[in-house]
């Protein structure tokens, strides 16, 4: 059980900025942020949860039935991730690629505290046990102090590397396209990793420098112990409320100009691409396959097609699909039927997989994953990783993947610059 108090605070932001230096003392973290972006399906302003009390990690096998055993043994808060490479577990395919970040398939756990901010309100929810440590928490966060000094933000210089260089890029995506003309797949999304390596960084220091930059609405901060998650992502992956479930997947990315005029024009350009719209509505296609596996018959629905947003760094093409699901429907197996989210994989979605496998260069683990967590009452919100730096602190390595989906259409050498594009907040913070 747990015991829920609420203050208001004149300064949310200053607040927020303790909140998240003050979470650093814990082995485990997961700070979402929506960066004041708001819609019909925002929750909070900030949602954090510290100080595992039970967790479940695991690789692939029987990932998503040990994870509905805990959410529902729990029936408390649990926030976690899923990565990419839980595909395994839903499908008989496998992940031998690279890997030098040795994180775990899945992670959860259930906090003994949770600290939301929504607008001026500061809503503690802590399990009974350390309820006692709310006022003092409270007041310890208000007057928080960081103690980090020059010397403890100091971080090696970046030596950024390339998985696959250029030429290697450009082949590989003919191959892809090779794919596509055969008719094995409409549409995969194809990508790469930037990585360093014996390198030490400061995680909250980048985690803050690229949500500045990006202010993205699905950011998240996770630290699991030695291993690290900052994450800019413009994406939700899916939201369940009730009885209805909400998928917002990306495609279609333009850069955004300092000249409004031009900024107003890339914006319509893109809202009118052909290319974009035509991989929108493929994905589109493939999450309402992927929603009417568990909906009521009738209920999927497309409630935004392409509308695109303007964020700090790129314009983004979104849709909004949305379906019903019968009352006693699992939360996991919602998951499950879904996953990996289709803006990540292609059309047909297995074959997709297969040719990404076959193609890339690295293990995408939680890059492509997911993070967020489940309620007392099953539901659920989670985020698609992307424009991410993942980080194992004791390995020394650091990675951060950019990709784009290929059609028949696609030019490589424009799909390259748009990995460029996207990789552009990740590299500026690392090498500031």
């Amino acid at each position: 059980m747990r015991q829920t108090k609420t203050y208001t605070t004149a300064s949310p932001k200053i607040f927020k900025e303790a909140l998240l230096s003050w979470s650093q003392q814990f082995d485990e973290v997961v700070w979402l942020d929506s960066n004041q972006h708001t819609n019909s399906y925002s929750s909070f302003d900030t949602l954090l949860a510290v100080d595992g009390l039970t967790a479940l990690t695991t690789d692939c096998t029987n990932a998503f039935e040990n994870l509905k055993e805990y959410q529902l043994q729990t029936k408390d808060w649990i926030f976690g991730y899923l990565s990419y490479d839980l595909k395994n577990d839903v499908e008989p395919l496998s992940s031998n690629n690279f890997d030098g970040l040795k994180f775990p398939d899945l992670y959860f756990f259930q906090p003994k505290k949770i600290i939301q901010i929504i607008d001026d309100e500061i809503r503690f929810v802590y399990l009974n046990m350390v309820a006692d440590e709310i006022e003092t928490d409270f007041s310890e966060i208000s007057n928080f102090q960081s103690s980090s000094t020059k010397a403890a933000t100091t971080k090696s210089k970046a030596h950024i590397k390339m998985r696959i260089f250029k030429d290697e890029y450009f082949r590989q995506v003919e191959k892809m396209l090779s794919h596509i003309r055969k008719g094995d797949i409409y549409e995969a999304n194809f990508c790469q990793e930037f990585y360093m390596e014996d390198c030490f960084i400061d995680p909250i220091d980048i985690y803050k420098k690229l949500n500045e930059i990006s202010k993205a609405p699905f950011a998240s901060y996770v630290k699991l112990f030695d291993k690290f998650l900052l994450c800019a992502s413009p994406e939700r992956y899916l939201k369940k409320i009730g009885t209805k479930i909400i998928s917002q997947p990306i495609k279609g990315t333009a850069s955004r100009s300092t000249d409004k005029e031009k900024d107003i024009l890339l914006k319509k350009e893109l809202e009118t691409n052909e290319k974009e719209r035509s991989e929108n509505i493929m994905i589109v296609d493939l999450v309402r396959n992927d929603l009417s596996k568990s909906a009521l018959k009738g209920s999927v629905r497309v409630e935004d097609l392409c509308k695109v947003y303007s964020f700090d760094q790129v314009h983004q093409m979104i849709s909004t699909i949305s379906s019903e699901v019968a009352q006693d429907m699992e939360a996991v197996d919602l998951l499950k039927d879904t996953f990996p989210m289709g803006s990540m994989t292609g059309a047909p979605k297995i074959s997709a997989m297969k040719i990404i496998e076959e193609l890339e260069s690295f293990k995408r683990g939680l890059y492509s994953g997911a993070v967020g967590y489940f309620t007392p009452d099953s539901d659920f919100d989670f985020n698609v990783v992307i424009r991410s730096i993942l980080y194992n602190q004791t390995n020394k390595y650091l990675s951060y993947g950019v990709g784009s989906a290929i059609t028949e259409k696609s030019i490589p050498t424009n799909e390259y610059e748009e990995c460029l594009l996207k990789a552009k907040a990740m590299r500026q913070v690392l090498e500031e």
